[in-house]
């Protein structure tokens, strides 16, 4: 059955559609991915499909009482509450049932109680523990954990936090609420690595249908099974992003193949019927005039379109030497600041033609470290060695380098003072502007429009060694997918600061990691991919020797051996914090044994009122110390 339904469905405004002739379905578990360039009209449609727009056309049908969670691109939590005080209002239900449950067991202890009233209380208790009742605050820590909220912020007010963390806020209460339909509109604008893992591991069992508006082509990969594309129409692909990537391609080359072949059949009936209408064949070919005329009518295939691309060409003026960067004892930070530095750097060589990628959490100095590379910000400590023969190129996340009073073609001329006014234009086509674009100034761009103008900027330089900071940031997936295939054809190097996975895997033969705790950089030698296969294998690694003996060195296999003294490279506080985790769990298996005991004793509770209630104490103990221990349990996954 499922939970929404759109027939026909149409949009306009004015004389202009937007959307004609949509028609779809979400089921129930449904995992849908929607994606299509911007300006295409992917979040008019899901307003539209909520009933928060109006259609111009067709029909919405929702299932009765359909519960539907909405997080919108730009969204900010407002309320006087503090970010804990607002959480737990999704449990205003739970939390009465619970003062209930308390108003019991002192009506219980105070007295004796009859069977009416134990009967009372255990209904009561066995329908609260179901609801969750035992574990709803735990549930809010994990979830604020796992998003990235530090537990300093738990007790701030929202109105002191910033518009990324109220947006995270609205987000964290829509998971706790678990409606039946969970729609997101550019969910992980707001998260950094850490927290968008998360959300993909807490998505994929979410119990609900989801349908998600995303650029972030590696979360779509890692939690959609199906993806609408909007062209504006609506065509509908099976599996997660890759898969449709490939599928779309697959079509593309059928629909131009059998489009191909009628032009080719048209053609030879059209000369055939040219040659023979006069002749001794007239009857036949009059016969296929009118079927030819029929064909034209009713069944004649438009050529397949692919949406407009980025003509972008990404080419060293020169060689660099091989030598491209290297450090010695570096120390990244500000002088003025009080804190010092961020984070120390091992000593690290990056050559000709590697790509190394920065990844991080937000705020933990990855622009920074690109800035100290540059020399635009000193080093605390240390020293950076640049190569011979480099020519760099820096694309800076916000676009510092852009002027709001110029125009486009200002803006070109700046950097290619040669190229003609004609050439100036045909060059911003290249990047989709077109038209009276190019006399735009820069303060009427949008965020992606100024992401492709800074491209174009930097393809003029010739550069052979490329800083890119979250050059993905805006981009549509058309424009992301052309990016990549450029820098992946690059013939200089490349550091890339980004959160965009899928690029980092497609292009990083080198992973830094910022560890803002121990305040050091990770450096390792192989792709994202392999990196991440790492860290698990360290992960289970320090698991096993938690619960098992270690064993002797000769019989340990070589590759554990490898792994072992690659292993010795890791911070001694991530092994704490796994074994620590690693105890947790156990007290949690113990208490939750104490509960399950207790809760068994209560189904046939002893006539002693006074006994009932020391047991109702205890239970009530025994669930708080749970969620104490489950709280930090999920405190220190989320770090």
């Amino acid at each position: 059955m499922s939970l929404l339904t759109a027939v026909e469905l149409s949009k306009s405004f004015g004389p202009n559609d937007l959307f004609t002739g949509l028609s779809l379905s979400i089921p129930q578990r449904a995992r849908i991915g929607l994606v299509g360039p911007n300006g295409v009209g992917k979040t008019t449609l899901v307003r539209v499909l909520l009933g928060l727009e109006e259609a111009t056309g067709g029909e919405v049908q929702r299932s009765r009482n359909l519960q539907i969670g909405y997080l919108p691109q730009e969204a900010a939590l407002d309320s006087p509450r503090t970010l804990w005080e607002e959480c737990l209002t999704v449990f205003d239900d739970l939390r009465k049932q619970q003062a209930e449950l308390r108003r019991l067991e002192d009506v219980m202890a105070a007295g004796p109680a009859n069977d009416n009233l134990l009967d009372s209380y255990g209904k009561r208790q066995q329908e609260f523990e179901r609801l969750g009742g035992y574990t709803y605050e735990t549930r809010i820590r994990q979830t604020l954990a796992g998003l990235g909220f530090e537990r300093d912020d738990l007790r701030r007010p929202l109105a002191q936090l910033s518009g990324g963390q109220r947006t995270r806020a609205l987000l964290a209460k829509l998971l706790l609420a678990e409606p039946e339909l969970l729609v997101l509109d550019e969910p992980t604008n707001h998260l950094d690595i850490a927290a968008v893992e998360w959300l993909e591991n807490y998505l994929r069992e979410w119990k609900g249908a989801v349908l998600i508006v995303s650029h972030d082509r590696y979360f779509l990969d890692q939690v959609v099974q199906t993806i609408w594309e909007m062209t504006p129409a609506l065509e509908e692909y099976h599996g997660n992003y890759s898969a449709y990537m490939r599928q779309r391609e697959e079509r593309y080359a059928r629909r131009l193949e059998e489009y191909q072949a009628q032009i080719a059949f048209i053609e030879k009936e059209e000369e055939y019927i040219r040659r023979n209408i006069a002749g001794q064949n007239t009857r036949q070919a009059q016969g296929r005039r009118k079927r030819l005329e029929r064909l034209l009518a009713e069944a004649r295939l438009t050529p397949p379109v692919q949406s407009r691309r980025l003509h972008l060409q990404l080419e060293p003026a020169a060689r660099s030497g091989d030598l491209v960067l290297r450090t010695y004892g570096l120390s990244v930070g500000y002088v003025d600041e009080p804190s010092g530095a961020l984070f120390s750097v091992p000593d690290l060589t990056l050559t000709r033609g590697e790509c190394a990628a920065i990844i991080g959490p937000n705020g933990a100095g990855k622009t920074t470290m690109l800035k100290t590379l540059l020399g635009e910000i000193p080093p605390l400590a240390g020293q950076v060695e640049l190569g011979a023969s480099l020519q760099i190129g820096y694309f800076a996340q916000a676009h510092e380098g852009l002027h709001s009073d110029q125009t486009l073609m200002s803006e070109i001329e700046s950097v290619a003072p040669q190229m003609r006014p004609g050439e100036v234009r045909d060059y911003l086509a290249k990047f989709l502007f077109t038209g009276d674009d190019a006399f735009k100034p820069v303060s009427a761009l949008s965020g992606g429009e100024r992401g492709r103008l800074a491209l174009a900027r930097l393809a003029l330089q010739g550069a052979n060694l490329l800083l890119l900071d979250e050059p993905t940031n805006h981009l549509d997936l058309a424009a992301q997918e052309a990016l990549q295939s450029i820098l992946s054809a690059f013939g200089g190097t490349i550091l890339l600061v980004s959160h965009d996975r899928y690029l980092i895997d497609a292009l990083a033969t080198q992973v830094w990691e910022v560890l803002p705790e121990p305040g050091t950089l990770h450096l390792f030698d192989g792709t994202y991919s392999e990196y991440k296969a790492y860290l698990a294998a360290q992960q289970e690694e320090v698991a096993q020797s938690v619960s098992l003996p270690a064993r002797a060195t000769p019989d340990r296999p070589a590759a554990v051996e490898e792994r072992s003294r690659q292993r010795s490279g890791l911070n001694n506080n991530e092994r704490r914090r796994q074994q620590q985790m690693q105890q947790l769990e156990h007290d949690i298996e113990a208490t939750e044994a104490q509960i399950t005991a207790l809760e068994r004793t209560l189904e046939n509770p002893p006539a002693d009122p006074g006994e009932v209630a020391r047991l109702g104490q205890e239970y009530q103990r025994l669930q708080t110390q749970l969620d104490e221990r489950m709280a930090a349990w999920g405190e220190l996954a989320g770090a």
